[in-house]
């Protein structure tokens, strides 16, 4: 099965297996948010259970 490119842009797999995403809302809109949330957003975030297995078929691991 060939990668999906799309999703191989939008998450990264941890060596041990984990699916770690950007968090949501980074994009604009940020004036508003404190800049305690903006720091915390620039970390990335471990995606559910179920969904990681859907995203490692996508990307064919």
């Amino acid at each position: 099965m060939k990668t999906r490119k799309s999703i191989s842009k939008r998450f990264k797999i941890t060596k041990t297996g984990k699916v770690l995403r950007r968090p949501i809302g980074q994009d604009h809109y940020r004036a508003k948010k404190s800049g305690k949330k903006i720091r915390q957003s620039r970390k990335l975030v471990r995606v559910s259970q179920w969904e990681s297995k859907k995203i490692k078929k996508l990307l064919g691991r």
